[in-house]
């Protein structure tokens, strides 16, 4: 009797792993063979707090269609120690040259995990925050500007930690979304965009990060000029502060979401700029 449990536990050991393997290597199929002198580096895609990974669908169906190895990554948004990290841990699973491209919030996330690793090549903003070292979400949303815009109509949900800490997370009031959010996406998308947002832990806003590499990588700013939660006039201080080389496009803060051929077309000049 003893043998036969042996036996069954090892099968059933054996059987799990083959379909642990399949289900990885259909997560992440392996990248189509590319010619020499044609490879195209990876283009990682980072969300930012009231998104979620989808809302790069569009621009993953161009990037693949052109031929570019793409990972978007699911940012937890749980502040910025806790994304760096996880960001990092993605960048260490991609073999080759990185396009590290950030949108919202995703920007400050990015300015910190791409500090020192040498086969990240370019930084994309799309319409995303670019931080100096030791600046604070906070203090970059409070940089005056001529043109401000009013303060995101925020909702507070207390939280708790798994280590029990206290918390607190942000949405987007989902009847106000669309105006402020995605003025130029379609009315049923920008529903569906509200009521499946991903929250932004309060917190966030108050950790700064350590390094600002777009001070030693290449970067890439596109402003999205009707933008009404990062003011356009702010994105083109960060983008001139980073010496960013900018674009600026008629859409709102989902761009991604409203222009993804535009968004997917930056991404490759930037990819091709460091050819």
């Amino acid at each position: 009797m003893a043998r036969r449990i042996r036996t069954r536990t090892a099968l059933l050991a054996a059987g799990t792993a083959a379909v642990v393997a399949a289900g990885v290597s259909m997560a992440f199929p392996a990248a189509a063979a590319q010619t020499p002198g044609t490879a195209r580096p990876t283009v990682v895609l980072v969300h930012g707090a009231f998104a979620d990974a989808s809302s790069w669908n569009g621009v993953i169906a161009r990037l693949r269609k052109d031929g570019y190895p793409v990972r978007a990554t699911a940012n937890p948004l749980r502040g910025l120690p806790t994304d760096v990290a996880a960001l990092k841990d993605v960048l260490r699973s991609v073999d080759g040259p990185i396009v590290l491209v950030g949108h919202s919030y995703g920007g400050v996330v990015i300015t910190s995990a791409a500090a020192g690793d040498p086969d990240v090549k370019a930084l994309v903003y799309v319409t995303a925050f670019a931080p100096e070292a030791g600046e604070p979400l906070g203090e970059l949303l409070a940089h005056p500007v001529a043109h401000p815009t009013p303060a995101l109509p925020l909702v507070a949900v207390p939280t708790t930690a798994a280590d029990g800490t206290q918390d607190v997370d942000l949405y987007i009031d989902p009847a106000k979304f669309r105006e402020t959010f995605a003025a130029d996406v379609d009315a049923n998308t920008a529903a569906n965009m509200a009521v499946t947002q991903r929250p932004a832990s309060q917190s966030s806003f108050g950790h700064a990060g350590t390094a600002a590499a777009w001070k030693t990588v290449p970067s890439w700013y596109l402003v999205a000029k009707q933008d009404r939660a990062i003011a356009p006039d702010l994105q083109r201080y960060m983008a001139q502060r980073a010496n960013s080389h900018t674009e600026e496009v008629n859409g709102s803060h989902a761009v991604m979401v409203s222009r993804p051929g535009v968004v997917a077309h930056f991404i490759e000049d930037a990819a091709r700029g460091t050819r």
